[in-house]
């Protein structure tokens, strides 16, 4: 069989997979699955482009890390040809543990265990099935490979994965703000003492990258009408939930039953590895699919919130910088009981609250270094005078209140 495949990327153009391992590590099912989540989880309601999946996403983020060893490779670095693989299979396999709609349903699925355990766990469930193959990956996933680099262009504030999600969600978003210079950022990479240092004449380009970062996540991550949406999906998973608690018989997929019926703890997944292959089946298709009958459901609130969802009649919102008050809060729950015949406990479930917060770069635990002309490193944040680094570095904190649309006060 010929693995010499190339793949037609809209972002990048034509895609080399590099070798017959990496295109067996594509063809495996647990990667498979990553074409039927999607990368921007509800933010097709307000950009009907963004339907583009953790696959995309994966193969864009292994060709990237591709071109950043090439460049350092360049500049005179030794990278073995097994760093090389390793490192493109670790950023290839970075995202294997999502779950439906990516980061919506994260933790209403499964509160305790954040998707990058869950992917560590398939990668090395991955390496038996390849006997051993991506044991090098898996050290450079947990950042356990004396080569630090090698993890730092997997998982850090200047990554190959933001450089990529950043780029792609731009362009399927049509958000031109989130253009960035990867291939610019990329080839001003170096390294000092094994680490990741950007050169200083690419400081530029850093503060763009940053800037680029933190209107991504205002015009997209966090708009308004997207987290309206995933606050609706969540409301929905949790009354099916309690439903089921409750004894009550709720029709879904057999791979979203078993997650519903259940929070599985991580220590379950760690007993049981029957779990890690129920939880392969688990895709966006059936959330929805369950969605479609939940239309239908006895229950009043899963039906009802099931259809707004489906139609995208989405809640209103209000973002404020303080948290809403008692008294707001408790006239929106009393007019949800007026108007749709619902018990107090029941409205709860169309009045909800929380906070988002924006970072586009907080440097306590993790630096961009620069690489200054006199062999210098400092953090990006004390390197440049450029004030909107230092701006960026504040975190921006905002409270919501989700309330029905139609019932406006």
């Amino acid at each position: 069989m010929n693995k010499k495949k190339i793949i037609n990327d809209p972002v990048y153009g034509f895609i080399t997979i590099p070798n017959e391992l990496i295109f067996d590590i594509i063809e495996h099912p647990y990667f498979q699955r990553l074409r039927r989540i999607r990368q921007l989880g509800m933010s097709d309601f307000i950009y009907p482009g963004a339907t583009h999946s953790r696959f995309h996403h994966a193969i864009g983020a292994m060709h990237l890390m591709g071109r950043a060893l090439s460049a350092l490779r360049a500049k005179g670095h030794t990278i073995s040809p097994q760093e090389y693989e390793a490192a493109e299979i670790a950023i290839l396999l970075h995202d294997l543990g999502h779950g439906p709609f990516s980061h919506s349903l994260e933790y209403s699925l499964f509160p305790q265990i954040p998707h990058e355990q869950l992917s560590l766990w398939l990668i090395r469930r991955m390496n038996a099935d390849f006997n051993g193959k991506l044991h090098m990956a898996i050290r450079i996933f947990t950042g356990t490979y004396p080569r630090k680099f090698l993890n730092q262009l997997v998982a850090s504030q200047l990554d190959i994965d933001r450089l990529d999600y950043l780029r792609r969600d731009s362009f399927f978003t049509g958000v031109q703000e989130g253009t960035i210079g990867a291939e610019r950022i990329i080839k001003m990479l170096n390294l000092v003492n094994d680490e990741l240092v950007v050169e200083e004449k690419g400081i530029y380009s850093i503060e763009n990258f940053l800037s680029a970062r933190r209107l991504m996540y205002w015009q997209v991550y966090l708009h308004q009408a997207a987290v309206s949406a995933e606050v609706m999906l969540v409301e929905v998973i949790k009354r099916a939930r309690k439903l089921l608690k409750q004894g009550k018989s709720v029709i879904s997929t057999p791979a979203l039953g078993k997650f519903l019926s259940y929070e599985y703890q991580p220590a379950d997944f760690e007993q049981n590895p029957d779990l890690l292959d129920a939880f392969s089946q688990l895709d966006d298709g059936d959330v929805w699919g369950s969605i479609k009958f939940w239309v239908h459901a006895s229950d009043k609130v899963l039906s009802r919130l099931s259809h707004q969802l489906l139609d995208r009649k989405l809640f209103g919102i209000r973002m404020m910088n303080d948290a809403p008050d008692k008294e707001l809060i408790q006239s929106y729950l009393m007019r949800v009981q007026k108007v749709y015949g619902l018990t107090e406990d029941e409205s709860k479930s169309f009045v909800n609250i929380g906070t988002v917060s924006n970072a586009a770069y907080i440097s306590k635990n993790q630096t961009i270094n620069i690489l200054t002309k006199s062999g210098e490193v400092l953090d990006v944040a004390l390197a440049t005078d450029l004030p909107n680094i230092k701006a960026m570095s504040k975190i921006v904190k905002k409270h919501y209140l989700c309330y029905p649309k139609e019932l406006s006060l």
